[in-house]
């Protein structure tokens, strides 16, 4: 973490990642996609995701979250800042020629080989089918159903814990604290997501934010009766209720997933505050 002399109210508590661990250059063109800027609007043109727009210009890197050149071996070409997600990427070079992205792990360097396949070493930023995993390794960018790419634990400093298997599922216990089943054959990588002190960014300024294409929150008291059910009053108020969004459904301890299909797969629920919502 880099740190600054405070020659401005700015700079006084500001922090930002080190970057010195990473390429210069920019990535391979191949590797890189356009990226649109939405704004938070939809093809009417109409505000669907409030408080967005403005930023930076970004180019979507292509991440290998579906790790296809099995038994092939690669060596890591660098790493590479990605404007996109938290985490760092490592460059794969692959012995059939192919290059590809993938989120780089704790430990993994420049010039370190990387394996896919169930015949891999277990060694981080190696992907393997969980039954080929040894129980109680730490993995992320794990697969929830075989051959569909990592879609869990993919954040910077994140990973999930191999707890055990029974029949043709492992058990996995999640950054949240959930466990849940995961089919035997899905993919994961061996080791924690790197760029783990991510967490520990000072933003410093108003600035950095709109940088990132967010722009300034309101309150939801500040506002008027007719734009939230905070609003109004006379002076300055709480809004006289628990809190809700501006369509009026409770913002804390309110359970809205509401996907049945797939609740036999949670062992284990996330831990939760107290509820302060409605039933």
């Amino acid at each position: 973490m880099k740190t600054f002399n405070p020659t401005s109210p700015a700079n006084r508590e500001k922090t930002v990642a080190d970057f010195s661990n990473l390429e210069k250059k920019d990535p391979p063109r191949s590797l890189l996609a356009h990226k649109s800027a939405q704004a938070g609007r939809n093809n009417y043109g109409h505000i669907t995701s409030r408080f967005r727009g403005g930023g930076h210009k970004r180019k979507y890197r292509v991440v290998q979250f579906r790790r296809e050149h099995v038994g092939v071996p690669a060596t890591v070409e660098g790493l590479y800042y990605d404007p996109n997600r938290s985490a760092r990427l490592a460059l794969l070079n692959y012995a059939n020629g192919a290059k590809g992205f993938i989120l780089a792990p704790v430990g993994l360097n420049k010039g370190d080989k990387v394996e896919t396949g169930p015949e891999a070493d277990i060694r981080p930023g190696n992907a393997l089918p969980l039954v080929n995993m040894p129980v109680g390794s730490n993995i992320h960018a794990v697969e929830i159903y075989p051959g569909s790419g990592a879609q869990m634990v993919r954040c910077a400093g994140t990973s999930a814990q191999l707890l055990g298997r029974e029949g043709i599922y492992a058990q996995v216990r999640l950054p949240s604290g959930e466990v849940r089943l995961v089919n035997l054959n899905c993919y994961a990588t061996l080791g924690q997501v790197g760029n783990a002190e991510h967490e520990g960014v000072v933003i410093g300024k108003a600035g950095r934010v709109r940088w990132a294409g967010k722009r300034p929150h309101n309150r939801g008291t500040t506002m008027n009766p007719v734009d939230h059910p905070h609003g109004g009053g006379e002076g300055r108020t709480k809004g006289g209720r628990h809190p809700v969004s501006p369509w009026g459904q409770p913002a804390k301890g309110y359970k809205t997933r509401n996907n049945k299909r797939t609740d036999s797969f949670i062992v284990k629920g996330r831990p939760r505050g107290k509820q302060t919502g409605g039933r």
